[in-house]
């Protein structure tokens, strides 16, 4: 705990909500190691697992909106247990699975706790910490955030090994216990004065989500037709046109669209959400290449994944001087670029490279990836003012989940696709195909450069990150 944090009751609050950030970082990484496992034991390809990631940050993305308005609603005990409990019994769900439609559906269950657990812990901290602390609370609430993806694909590799699939989740159900009994004695009852909920608005975005999602997994995974695929997607954007034209009228819409009148906003937003759709297939398909294309055991794929994690640590402490240096624009600009060739480089790995160099591959990943997660959210956020500050950040909240979807439905949707052309779907006859998919996502990445050179080049000096920056 930081010494200048809340002390008493406070603590006890910040460790409980600290838990839940905790539970749902960790899942949303322990599951990648373990899809070659899980698919085996179904009796589905590994390449076409996607949608185990997919229904879970889709959810997440699709209610976070809602969050706000439900602990206003009904208070952040009552909302944050519900949050624990639904988490928890999807994680029993997910473990008694026989079937990838019924584990899909488990992992939906799992996404709704999950998806109000970091908001309305955030909010009860905020409403309960005096203003002078809060800073060092949220910081201290948020370092599961950087522990869940160092530590989520080795356990995961180990309990795969050790015992089986199942208890990646199985784990969780002692940690849910516990958290929902302490939420019920320490989580203060925090309420606000309800607001007018956008349903009308928040029904159309979230179709437009849904939809445009299932489009791109739906060739790859779900055996949709092409017809159903197109009337799928373009149901998706007009959803989508259709809160635009609904919010622009509204006097209280979910998203108030003078927030992309701010142009650091207006970018920071959509470079999230297009540089993030490379960055969100890469802890799907690095595990599927060490284990489908290397033959790598679950274990050891797990722990190649430590240098990653660990190198975007370390690149957090740089963020700031580099930009105070060299400018949010050109930092982007070119770490943008980066990201990209770190990402088409994983096209060289193969079964002769050796083990250094494949570390230091995933380092250099890391070190860019983190650097460019950090420097993207700061810059979205540092100029919304106190009335925009909320809706903003819940924006960019919802972004970040949805891209990640749409990240992983891209890259299994390209991937099937190569391992078809290639006529492979295991050991080294799938490598070709990891290899082109690599290159894909990679470019993709490099394009969303583009967005970041319409940042004011003179802008130099940031803002402290924001708690939650990823």
């Amino acid at each position: 705990m930081p010494a200048d944090a809340p002390a008493n009751g406070s603590r006890i609050l910040l460790w409980l909500v600290a838990l839940g950030v905790f539970m749902q970082m960790l899942d949303s990484t322990i599951v990648n190691t373990a899809l070659p496992a899980m698919a085996a034991s179904l009796g589905e390809s590994p390449l076409r697992m996607q949608s185990v990631v997919i229904a879970y940050a889709l959810t997440m993305a699709t209610l976070i909106p809602a969050s706000g308005w439900l602990a206003d609603r009904f208070g952040t005990r009552r909302v944050f247990f519900f949050a624990v409990a639904v988490f928890t019994l999807g994680s029993l769900l997910c473990a008694v699975a026989h079937t990838l439609k019924f584990l899909v559906a488990a992992r939906v269950v799992q996404g709704i706790g999950g998806s109000m657990l970091l908001p309305v812990g955030r909010l009860a901290v905020l409403r309960s910490v005096p203003r002078k602390d809060f800073l060092a609370a949220m910081s201290f609430v948020t370092i599961p955030g950087l522990i869940g993806p160092l530590i989520g694909p080795t356990l995961g590799g180990w309990l795969v090994e050790s015992m089986s699939w199942h208890w990646i989740f199985l784990i969780n159900l002692p940690v849910g216990a516990i958290a929902a009994l302490a939420t019920l004695r320490f989580m203060p009852d925090a309420r606000s004065e309800v607001r007018a909920f956008d349903l009308a608005g928040y029904v159309m975005l979230a179709l437009s989500m849904v939809a445009i999602s299932l489009s791109l997994d739906g060739l790859s995974e779900l055996g949709l037709r092409h017809a159903t695929v197109a009337v799928l997607f373009l149901f998706g954007m007009a959803m989508f046109v259709s809160y635009w034209l609904h919010a622009a009228r509204s006097p209280s819409p979910l998203f108030r669209l003078d927030l992309f009148h701010i142009p650091s906003y207006r970018v920071g937003i959509l470079g999230n959400l297009f540089s993030r759709i490379g960055s969100g297939s890469m802890p799907f398909l690095i595990p599927l290449l060490l284990q489908v294309g290397l033959g790598f055991t679950p274990m050891q794929a797990g722990l190649t994944m430590i240098p990653v994690a660990l190198a975007g640590m370390v690149s957090k402490r740089a963020v700031v001087p580099i930009v105070k240096r060299f400018g949010y624009r050109r930092v982007l600009l070119v770490n943008t670029i980066l990201v990209g060739l770190a990402m088409a480089s994983f096209a060289l790995i193969g079964p002769q490279q050796s083990a250094w160099l494949r570390i230091a591959q995933l380092s250099a990943f890391g070190l860019v990836n983190s650097l460019q997660f950090t420097a993207m959210n700061t810059v979205t956020l540092r100029d919304l003012d106190g009335d925009r500050a909320s809706s903003g950040n819940s924006l960019l909240s919802m972004v970040m989940m949805l891209s990640m979807s749409l990240g992983v439905a891209t890259a299994g949707g390209v991937l099937a696709a190569f391992s078809e052309a290639f006529g492979g779907e295991r050991g080294a006859a799938t490598l070709p195909a990891f290899h082109a998919t690599f290159i894909c996502v990679g470019l993709v990445t490099m394009m969303s450069a583009w967005i970041f050179w319409q940042l004011e080049p003179k802008r130099r000096y940031p803002v402290p990150p924001p708690a939650d920056a990823m």
